[in-house]
């Protein structure tokens, strides 16, 4: 009887099985209706509960905004060239891993790619092109970059050239080709360097990564200059989703400055010669209209200490940073003394010599002055002495009223001319006591004060004006992007900083500095240009050289500058106006530590101001002059661009291949005296400086070089002649 024992035990066990399969199925059936629940409940918390939030979730991530950059407005020269513009470039790339990337064929095309990259692109040969591309094709495609860089801010010539090529003529999609063009804008400087620390420079930050001014008029000005940034949104459309304008931006304002190319470029050369020949430290340099305050050049330059030549650069900003004057503050304390009076009568002698010891100290000396001086003559003679026997009786009883009588001048008024970070005049308060009086008897002569160069130029400035103390600026007008202009008026520090007479008196003595006996500046004569102003001399004081400011403009904390002089070095400074008879510019040089023969104030700094009143009346921009005789005609001839120095015309010829160039004609330097040099064939700024150089006036007209001078070459004509030059650049 076993086959029924078998039968039970296979029904036991089909029993066994048939229940473990049911309750898997059980335990499957209720995990399933407990997430089917869940998901029920989630589907109505989210479609009924939650239906708003969701809605507007949705209709967020649709409406997505991104700001739109504004265009930045343009800053322009006084006759409306352009110092800073926006230029458009394009950063183009190769993405690897677009969908349709139809790479079998750019792998035929890639030999001719290459070639041409090499050929456009020259920063890699073929050979390294091809390289490069092998790395990205041999990875899996999901390793590929998707930002190959093909060039870096090109300009679209590239780009269309790139287009152009049989690859991307065939596969104009972006998805197919992989090529992809992102738009750049760039701020762009045609001048260069001209006037750099004046016009400034744009920037961003690790916090903010908008481009704004960083320095000069680009920050003085930035919230005109940047304007308003638009906003566009994704929106929802029956053809998908695209991104439409929600807010338009506002182009900024173009900003028109008081900058002439023309003085600027003869500001900045004679100052960088000067610097050169001197091998100073630094040099500062502001040129001024006298009537409108306007700034018409700034140069700052210092010594590029990674040259290996003598070379200077734009560096810090001088013209707005303090510094001990020297005797130029002997102007303001003498415009002190006539206004309240005790510079008057301005006859009145003193007895002066060699040393006086104020209050028993250590004794002041003068190096210029005679046994006893007139009033009248303490500018001429710059007589430290003559200054303090002058004020120090005045102010015995008050020795800070000093420092208040020049601000009743406006002398520390914030002149708000636009350039970054303009600072006022710095004359500490001095106590009534012997230490104040000891401390005010140094600041009547230019020590123990701290005056920007840009200050002084404006005080000298106002006694040139008659009195009037105009403020000077750097911006004369707007321009809205509509093409609107609006005009900035000339505007006043003060109305009238002293009298009509008092000014007069001033321009009397600074004459005498340059054109008397005792004058300290009789090196700057000129019968051509009248010129009048003062010299200064202060010795260099100890400082700490680092910036003070990063590239952006943000302020160091860096330690105090420290006490003391540095004894054999000295900073010299000449401020004056030009011409004498009827002032039409206001100039002030300073010049730091200029080494022997130029140690001199006169030789240095007036040297330079000199020299570019001659270049500015030889170019007839000092008003007609009578002197100059007519023209005698002119005679065409041919010419090949060339230039004094032959070397130019070996880098020219090698740079468009030409090694085995010679010269066809060099213009020739030599000449008899009282004959016209010859200057057809030079750039401009050789013409100007050869013909100056020789005492000719200039004018011309037309671009590029000389293919006609009148008079001719080897025609007799004095110094003072004028030469008319006609320009070409074809």
């Amino acid at each position: 009887m076993p086959a029924p024992k078998k039968k039970k035990k296979a029904e036991i066990k089909a029993k066994i099985d048939q229940d473990f399969v049911v309750s898997r199925f059980g335990v499957i059936f209720l995990i399933t209706s407990i997430l089917a629940i869940a998901i029920a409940s989630m589907l109505v918390r989210t479609t009924v509960v939650k239906r708003d939030d969701w809605n507007k979730m949705g209709i967020s991530s649709l409406e997505k905004s991104r700001v739109i950059p504004s265009a930045r407005g343009e800053i322009l020269a006084a006759d409306g060239s352009i110092l800073a513009t926006n230029l458009y470039y394009t950063n183009i790339m190769l993405d690897f891993r677009t969908d349709g990337f139809r790479i079998a064929e750019f792998v035929d095309t890639l030999p001719m790619i290459v070639d041409s990259l090499a050929k456009y692109c020259p920063k890699y040969t073929a050979k390294e092109w091809k390289e490069r591309f092998q790395r990205q094709l041999d990875k899996p495609k999901s390793e590929r970059t998707r930002n190959f860089v093909i060039a870096k801010g090109a300009p679209d010539e590239l780009l269309r050239r790139i287009k152009s090529w049989p690859f991307y003529r065939a596969f104009t999609s972006a998805n197919k080709s992989g090529l992809k063009a992102d738009p750049i804008i760039k701020r762009d400087y045609p001048f260069g360097s001209m006037a750099r620390l004046s016009i400034g420079r744009v920037g961003v930050t690790k916090t903010d990564p908008e481009v704004h001014g960083r320095s000069g008029l680009e920050c003085a000005l930035d919230t005109l200059l940047f304007g308003v940034p638009g906003v566009e949104r994704r929106a929802v459309s029956n053809r998908g989703t695209k991104y439409v304008v929600d807010i338009p931006p506002q182009d900024g304002y173009d900003v028109l400055t008081t900058i002439d190319i023309t003085m600027q470029d003869i500001l900045e050369g004679e100052l960088g010669q000067m610097l050169v020949d001197a091998k100073a430290d630094w040099g500062s340099a502001i040129l001024m209209e006298v009537q409108t305050g306007d700034i018409k050049a700034m140069s700052n330059l210092e010594r590029d200490s990674t040259s290996a030549t003598p070379r200077y650069i734009e560096a810090l900003n001088r013209s707005v940073q303090r510094y001990e004057p020297g005797s130029v503050m002997k102007v303001m304390t003498m415009a002190v003394a006539l206004e309240k009076g005790f510079g008057k009568p301005i006859t009145r002698t003193y007895p002066i010599g060699h040393s006086f010891a104020y209050l028993g100290k250590r004794p002041i000396s003068d190096t210029h002055s005679p046994a006893t001086l007139p009033i009248e003559k303490f500018i001429e003679y710059s007589s430290n002495i003559g200054m303090v026997k002058m004020s120090m009786p005045h102010y015995d009883h008050n020795p800070g009223q000093f420092r208040e009588d020049l601000a009743e001048l406006g002398f520390f008024d914030r002149l708000n001319t636009g350039i970054a970070r303009e600072i006022p005049p710095f004359i500490p308060r001095v106590k009534n006591n012997a230490g104040g009086k000891l401390d005010l008897s140094r600041q009547v002569f230019g020590y123990s004060t701290m005056i920007p160069p840009l200050y002084t130029c404006a005080f000298y400035n106002a006694v040139a004006n008659d009195g009037r103390f105009v403020r000077p600026r750097l911006v004369k007008g707007l321009r809205t992007p509509e093409g609107v202009d609006s005009a900035i008026p000339v505007s006043y520090v003060r109305e009238r900083m002293m009298s009509s007479e008092n000014a007069a008196i001033l321009r009397r003595m600074m004459r005498g500095v340059v054109w008397e006996q005792g004058g300290t500046a009789k090196l700057l004569k000129s019968n051509v240009v009248e010129i009048a102003g003062k010299t200064g001399t202060a010795k260099v004081a100890l400082e700490d050289k680092r910036p003070r400011y990063d590239k952006n403009g943000k302020k160091l904390d860096l330690p105090p500058f420290k006490g003391g002089y540095l004894e054999g070095h000295y900073r010299v400074t000449f401020c004056g106006f030009f011409p004498y008879e009827n002032p039409k510019y206001t100039c002030i040089v300073v010049i730091s530590d200029p080494k022997v023969p130029y140690r001199g104030p006169a030789i240095s700094s007036g040297m330079v101001l000199k020299n570019v009143a001659l270049r500015m009346h030889a170019r007839g921009m000092l008003g007609p002059d009578s002197t100059l005789t007519a023209s005698s005609g002119t005679r065409h001839t041919p010419t090949l661009y060339s230039s004094f120095n032959t070397g130019r015309n070996n880098v020219l010829c090698s740079s468009l291949g030409m090694e085995k160039a010679r010269a066809i004609r060099h213009p020739s330097s030599a000449r008899a005296e009282s004959t016209v040099p010859d200057v057809k064939g030079v750039s401009l700024r050789e013409a100007l400086a050869t013909l100056e150089a020789a005492g000719y006036a200039v004018s011309f007209k037309g671009v590029g070089y000389v293919y006609e001078q009148s008079p001719e070459a080897g025609t007799t004509a004095g110094p003072g002649s004028r030469v008319t030059l006609s320009l070409r650049s074809n």
